[in-house]
């Protein structure tokens, strides 16, 4: 193997046990009864879609009583609300200022 393969092959290595490091969850909390769509977008695995979606149940619904009646929204099923409901409030302010990135390895352990 020449010189150059080697490094190209360490850093290949060093890349990929980086992506395998778990991602620190940031802190804080969505308020679903008045957060905005980028806000509702911060939570893992929420993209524009279904954050649309949230307002818009919100909006013909009214306020949610309780963070599991996410799953009444369509694109959030037990899974998915696993995954978002350490971060979901639904009274005070949202204080979540970053979008929450799970590892998909992670995501998948958790789902089980």
């Amino acid at each position: 193997m020449t010189h150059q393969k080697k490094i190209a092959a360490c850093f290949v290595f060093a890349l990929l046990a980086l992506a395998a490091l778990p991602t620190v969850a940031a802190t804080g909390t969505v308020n679903i009864n008045s957060a905005d769509a980028e806000e509702l977008a911060l939570l893992p695995r929420v993209g524009s879609v279904v954050a649309s979606r949230i307002i818009e149940f919100r909006d013909k619904n009214g306020r949610f009583t309780d963070a599991e009646d996410l799953m009444l929204v369509e694109g959030i099923g037990e899974k998915t609300f696993g995954l978002i409901e350490p971060w979901v409030s639904i009274d005070g302010e949202t204080t979540l200022t970053e979008k929450v990135k799970v590892p998909r390895a992670a995501s998948a352990e958790e789902a089980e």
